[in-house]
């Protein structure tokens, strides 16, 4: 595919990008859309689909203009803020118009050289040339299918790399050998597009990837590369790319232990513990459909880790490969797997504890059914001060089903449908004792408001106490226990 390649017929496009690139036009510069929303836009296009991308991050690319000229021409559009410390990427921040829906988040770079000074991700030195004819610039991109320019004046994509013949093949190859290994968050870049868009790594850029040395990488990049390929369609792929490529082996020591561990073929006939893993993370991606961002990622994070303690007590016994109390035994690996990642909290969620807890207590749905006579709805309540029910739901579904063979979620719904009739699946019950009931009876502050609150609320959590009258008269009988109610 040559640099003249197009794809016809400019899509919508925002107004403001549209402007932009007008008054670049006539400045005497050029303004191209690069990255991930021409790679979108083209694949959609290959499909037969339509190219009516929603609303989403633009990345802009202005050839022929310095900063000088360039930085006015967005002001006029909005605010610009300098977003590159060592070279001029520009965020514009377009001033919003009333009924027009929030404004697009758009950055605006100019073409530049990166030149390998140093260890690491970052060991960069960037040279800024607005003159780099196009493939010269799209040369520093990591994949064909990412190194595309789209004219939103004209409706052309110039590709000088070929990203348009892989995208048709479904295949993902390094722009430049040279540079491709300089830079190791490609490796894991390569993983989660392999994930979210079900393509193959072709095998010269997977050989140069199982090369790339990957312990520069600080949690945080990780991380976000990871949290990708978990919220893809098919994580499964991203995970078994990671392991031929060696991400596991470099970076995830406790998913590597998952590799080879038996586990009973009749419960399991799917075969070791990475397989059925491979197969729940897929199971989980449809169970999350509906979630806030912060819960979909407990619950495939849950789904990730819940065997890791398995490796390390698993056992044949009378016969069979047991893997007793596996559940409290992957609470350590599970831990530092989620350090690895640096996860702790995500929009106020506690999501490393909600993860925690999930691995924990994946078994207890199916446990609860099987003893479904004598659990009482204080168990249910009690497990809702732990974990969110309807994630447990999830994540014990997504085990269940992670297998080849018929097996029934019974004890799934089951589960599920006694937390939802008691209002609990979600979080638990709010006390109806607070402490100010207590002060209006004439308490003192102290500990004893403490004492006698938890005791009431544990008597709600078991239904002896249901509305405020009867916990008032429970905190009479525990503060004046002699006195007959």
């Amino acid at each position: 595919m040559n640099d003249d390649a197009a794809v016809s017929g400019p899509p919508p496009l925002d107004p403001t990008v549209l402007a932009i690139c007008r008054a670049v036009r006539q400045a005497g510069g050029v303004a191209y859309l690069v990255g991930g929303w021409v790679r979108d836009r083209a694949l959609r296009h290959s499909r037969g689909e339509s190219d009516r991308l929603p609303p989403g991050n633009y990345d802009v690319e202005v050839f022929g203009l310095p900063s000088d000229q360039l930085v006015p021409i967005l002001e006029r559009h909005g605010a610009v803020h300098l977003v590159g410390e060592s070279f001029a990427v520009y965020k514009l921040v377009p001033r919003s118009t009333p009924g027009a829906g929030a404004p697009p988040d758009l950055e605006v770079s100019l073409p530049r050289r990166d030149l390998k000074v140093g260890r690491g991700h970052r060991g960069f030195q960037v040279q800024e040339n607005p003159t780099l004819p196009p493939r010269e610039a799209a040369r520093r991109r990591d994949f064909t299918i990412n190194a595309m320019l789209f004219d939103p004046l004209t409706g052309e994509t110039i590709d000088p790399w070929g990203g348009l013949d892989d995208l048709r093949s479904g295949l993902l190859r390094a722009v430049d050998h040279s540079t491709f290994v300089e830079d190791s968050l490609r490796v894991l870049r390569a993983v989660q597009f392999a994930a979210r868009l079900g393509f193959e790594i072709d095998p010269q850029t997977a050989d140069l990837c199982r090369g790339i040395d990957l312990t520069d990488l600080p949690a945080e990049r990780i991380r976000g590369e990871m949290e990708k390929l978990l919220l893809s369609p098919r994580p499964s792929i991203g995970l078994d790319w990671a392991l031929r490529l060696g991400v596991v082996d470099q970076l995830f020591p406790e998913l590597k232990s998952l590799v080879g561990c038996r586990q009973d073929p009749d419960w399991h006939p799917e075969g070791d513990v990475w397989v059925h893993t491979l197969l729940a993370i897929d199971c989980a991606a449809r169970e999350i459909e509906g979630l806030p961002v912060e819960k979909q990622l407990a619950v495939m994070l849950a789904v990730l880790c819940h065997d890791l303690g398995k490796p390390a007590t698993t056992a044949e016994i009378d016969g069979r490969i047991r893997s007793l109390d596996h559940e409290a035994a992957g609470l350590e690996p599970t831990a530092r797997f989620l350090d690895r990642l640096n996860i702790h909290t995500l929009h106020r969620y506690d999501l490393r504890g909600q993860v925690l807890a999930l691995v924990k207590h994946h078994l207890t749905p199916s446990h609860f059914h099987k003893n479904r006579h004598e659990v009482g709805d204080g168990a249910f309540r009690r497990l809702a001060g732990r974990l969110e029910p309807e994630l447990l739901y999830r994540v014990s579904r997504a085990d269940c089903l992670g297998r080849t063979g018929e097996f029934s979620t019974a004890a799934q719904e089951w589960f599920i449908e006694r937390a939802r009739t008691l209002g609990v699946e979600e979080r638990p019950p709010q006390p109806i004792l607070m402490g100010r009931h207590l002060l209006e009876m004439g308490l003192q502050p102290g500990p004893e408001i403490g004492r006698v609150t938890r005791a009431v609320y544990e008597m709600q959590l078991d239904g002896r106490v249901t509305d405020l009258d009867g916990a008032l008269a429970a905190a009479r009988r525990l503060l004046n226990p002699e006195e007959v109610d």
